[in-house]
C-alpha cells in the first residue's frame, strides 16, 4: 500500500499496516467551554470519562438557551486529528441528541476551519466523524437541530474523543496534502449509508440505503431514503414504502425529464419512480423477469433498457426487457440475450450477469463495454437483437471495475480497474480506450497507461476539463471489508493518456460506496458498507461522504482559483440546435455532462459533450450535438472552462428530442 504527501510516494510494510489505528488522544487536562450550559450538566461533564453525566444546554428557567448551541473542547497541546466522536446521553432519554452540525478545529480559537458538517442518527450510538488530518488544540462542535425533534431546542453530549492516527504507538507526522494534488474539503455525515444516489434537478442529491439505514436482507418493502442539500450540509429522511420496495441493489437511470426510475433489487420485480418535481415515489408495473444487481440504461427514445441481475429473483436467464414510460409497460426483449455478456465468475450465475457496463445509443441501441471481455451491441427494437462486438483486447474480466464516457461526441469510454471475480479475487490495474461509432460494428479498443492501484469497487466520475477521476476500491475484491483500500484516487487525462496520483482521502470507499459529479464541479464521494455488525466490525459502515475538491479549482498554494462563470443560458435546447451562453470573458471552451447516478461501481447515465464555441464578447455559441444518442436527452450540466482549464459553476439544462 502506498500514500502520496508532498509529492513523495511512502511504502508502509504489512506490519506498519496492521498496526496502525486510529486512537483516542488521553484527554488528561482539558478543558471545555459552550455557549450556555444547565448548572450541573456544565461543559466539562463532556470530558469526564463518565457516560452517565452530561453537557446540556439550559433548559431552565424558561426560555431555554436556543439552537444553535457549541462546544469547544481545549486539547492544551496542538495535535495532528483527524476524528471526532460523540456519545450521546443514555438511551433511557433520547432529548438533545445532536442532528443537524458543524465540527471545526483551530490552532489559536480565533481561526476556524470546517471539516464536518452533516446529519446525525436519531439513536443512542456514538458518533464518529473522520475527516483529512488537520494540526488542531480547539475542537468546537455546533448543533444546528436536534435529531428527535425539529421543534425541540435542546443539546446534549455526554462524551467527546478527538482522534489521532498511530503507528507502533507512534502519532504519524503531519505533512500538508500536496499542491497541484486536488483537496479533500470536507466530510459531511448522514443518518444512512447512501449506497445508491442521483442527481436531482434542484441540484441536490437523493440517496437510499436497503430497509434499514445500515443494513439490508429480505423482501421487507421498504427503503430508507435521504435528501442532501449541499447548500446547508443537512440531509433529510424519509422511509419510503407506499412501492412496497426495496430499492437495494437496484438498477438506475434518469429519464428525459429527470425522474429517478429505480428497478429490482432486494424486492426485485419492483419498479419505483422519483420525481422530483413532486417530491413524490411513485410505483410503476412490475419488471417482466425479477432481478438484482442488474443494469439498466436510457434509450434515445426515452425507453429504459435493462438486463442481467441474478443476484435475486431467481438465477440465470435475465435477458433484457425495456420500460416505456408513456405506456407505462415492460416489455420483453427475447433477442436482447444475456448470455453473450457472462463473465467467467467464480460464483457462477449468481455474479456472472452483474453490473453492465451500459450506454444508450444512436438508433435505439445500447452498447455493453462490459465487465465481460466480450463487447455487445443491443437492438431495442421490435423483439430485441445481440450483435457481438469483440474483444476488450487483453483485458480479462473485469467484474467491479468502471466505464465512463467522456467525449460522447467522439464515442469515447474509459475503462478501468475490476476483478475476474465478484470476491475474492484479486483486482486489475488495467485501463482501455474503448470508440464505438455506428451500432453493431466493432468498436476501436486501444490500451492506456494502468492505473498505479488495482481496484475493485471503485468509482469513476467524468470531470469538465474531459478528464477521469478513480476513486477508492480495493486490490483484493472482499465485500464489506474494508482491507486493501486505495485511499489516493487518479485522474486519468485524455490528452496524455497517463494517471496522476492525487492527495489521499481520509475514509476507505470500498463495496457500496458511490460517487458522482456535483454542480459546483466537486467531487461527492461517499458510502460503503451496510452491514448492519459487519462480522465484529461495524465501523466498515460508512454514513459519510468527502468532497473532493479537482485540482483545477486551485492555486498552487491551496486557495481557490477565480472562476468563469455563466450568467445566461436557456432553460431547454433541442438536441442539434445553437445555444447562445452569456458568460465572462476568457472562456475557451464549454463543455455538458449529463446528470449522474450510482451504485455498486455502475454509473450508467454520466457523459460529457465537449463544446467549442464561436465567440462574440462575453457571448458564446454553441451547438447541442443532432443525434440523440450522443446528446441523450434529459438534464445536463453546462461549464465554461478558461484557459487554464477552471470550470465555472455548472448550469442546469435540459435536452430534449
Amino acid at each position: 500500500m502506498s500514500r502520496i504527501y508532498g509529492g513523495l510516494t511512502i511504502l508502509f510494510s504489512l506490519l506498519h499496516i496492521a498496526s496502525s489505528a486510529s486512537v483516542a488522544i488521553n484527554r488528561s487536562g482539558w478543558s471545555a467551554t459552550a455557549d450556555s450550559f444547565e448548572p450541573g450538566n456544565e461543559p466539562a461533564k463532556a470530558l469526564d470519562g463518565n457516560a452517565s453525566s452530561l453537557w446540556h444546554s439550559r433548559y431552565s428557567p424558561a426560555p431555554v438557551d436556543s439552537l444553535p448551541n457549541w462546544i469547544i473542547v481545549d486539547m492544551k497541546s496542538t495535535f495532528n486529528v483527524h476524528a471526532v466522536s460523540i456519545q450521546p446521553r443514555p438511551s433511557s432519554n433520547s432529548n438533545g441528541r445532536v442532528g443537524s452540525h458543524k465540527v471545526e478545529v483551530s490552532t489559536d480559537n480565533s481561526n476556524w476551519q470546517l471539516v464536518a458538517l452533516g446529519t446525525y442518527n436519531n439513536d443512542a450510538t456514538t458518533k464518529k466523524t473522520t475527516f483529512v488530518t488537520r494540526r488542531a488544540r480547539y475542537i468546537r462542535i455546533t448543533a444546528t437541530s436536534e435529531a428527535q425533534s425539529a421543534a425541540n431546542q435542546w443539546t446534549t453530549i455526554a462524551e467527546i474523543n478527538v482522534f489521532h492516527d498511530v503507528v507502533d504507538s507512534t502519532p504519524t507526522p503531519y505533512t500538508p496534502p500536496a499542491a497541484g494534488k486536488g483537496l479533500w474539503e470536507k466530510t459531511v455525515d448522514f443518518p444512512l449509508v447512501p449506497v445508491a444516489v442521483s442527481l436531482l434537478t434542484n441540484g441536490k442529491l437523493l440517496m437510499w440505503s436497503a430497509y434499514a439505514r445500515d443494513n439490508f436482507g429480505g423482501e421487507r418493502g421498504y427503503t430508507q431514503t435521504g435528501i442532501y442539500d449541499p447548500g446547508t450540509g443537512e440531509s433529510t429522511q424519509l422511509q419510503v414504502s407506499n412501492t412496497q420496495h426495496d430499492m437495494f441493489c437496484p438498477g438506475i437511470s434518469l429519464d428525459f425529464n429527470g425522474r429517478v426510475i429505480v428497478t429490482g433489487g432486494s424486492n426485485a420485480a419492483k419498479t419505483s419512480i422519483y420525481d422530483p418535481a413532486g417530491n413524490a415515489w411513485i410505483a410503476a408495473p412490475n419488471m417482466q423477469i425479477a432481478r438484482g444487481y442488474q443494469s439498466s440504461t436510457t434509450c434515445t427514445d426515452g425507453r429504459v433498457f435493462t438486463i442481467g441481475g441474478s443476484w435475486s429473483g431467481g438465477r440465470g436467464g435475465k435477458d433484457g426487457e425495456i420500460y416505456d414510460s408513456t405506456t407505462n409497460t415492460w416489455t420483453k426483449l427475447p433477442g436482447a440475450l444475456v448470455s453473450p455478456m457472462l463473465t467467467n465468475d467464480a460464483g457462477g450465475i449468481w455474479r456472472s450477469d452483474n453490473h453492465a457496463w451500459l450506454f444508450g445509443w444512436k438508433n435505439k441501441t445500447v452498447f455493453q463495454a462490459g465487465p465481460s471481455i466480450v463487447m455487445n451491441w443491443y437492438d431495442t427494437t421490435g423483439s430485441g437483437s445481440t450483435t457481438g462486438a469483440g474483444n476488450r483486447l487483453d483485458d480479462g474480466h473485469a467484474m467491479n471495475g468502471n466505464a465512463i464516457m467522456y467525449d460522447a461526441t467522439a464515442g469515447k469510454i474509459l475503462t478501468a480497474g475490476g476483478s475476474p471475480s465478484y470476491e475474492d479475487s484479486d483486482a486489475r490495474t488495467n485501463a482501455y480506450v474503448v470508440t464505438i461509432g455506428m451500432p453493431k460494428t466493432n468498436p476501436t479498443v486501444s490500451k492506456t497507461q494502468n492505473m498505479a492501484y488495482a481496484r475493485s469497487f471503485a468509482n469513476g466520475v467524468v470531470l469538465p476539463d474531459g478528464t477521469v477521476l478513480v476513486t477508492g476500491g480495493q486490490a483484493r475484491a472482499k465485500p464489506f471489508q474494508d482491507t486493501t483500500a486505495a485511499l489516493v484516487p487518479e485522474l486519468w487525462s485524455p490528452v496524455t493518456g497517463t494517471w496522476t496520483q492525487l492527495n489521499p482521502m481520509a475514509i476507505p470507499r470500498t463495496y457500496h460506496s458511490v460517487a458522482i459529479l456535483m454542480p459546483d464541479a466537486t467531487v461527492f464521494q461517499g458510502g460503503g458498507g451496510l452491514c448492519g455488525q459487519c462480522n465484529g466490525a461495524p465501523e466498515s459502515n460508512h454514513f459519510d461522504a468527502e468532497i473532493f475538491v479537482p485540482p483545477y479549482l486551485l492555486n498552487t498554494d491551496g486557495s481557490r482559483r477565480a472562476r468563469p462563470t455563466i450568467s445566461a443560458v436557456a432553460s431547454k435546447a433541442r438536441v442539434g440546435a445553437s445555444l447562445v451562453v452569456t458568460a465572462s470573458s476568457g472562456v475557451i471552451k464549454f463543455a455538458l455532462i449529463r446528470f449522474g447516478t450510482a451504485t455498486h461501481a455502475v454509473n450508467t447515465d454520466q457523459r460529457r459533450i465537449p463544446l467549442t464555441p464561436t465567440v462574440s464578447g462575453t457571448s458564446y455559441t454553441v451547438t447541442v450535438p443532432a443525434d440523440a444518442g450522443v446528446a441523450l436527452p434529459g438534464f445536463w450540466l453546462l461549464f465554461a472552462l478558461d484557459d487554464a482549464g477552471t470550470p465555472s459553476v455548472g448550469k442546469m439544462m435540459q435536452v430534449t428530442l
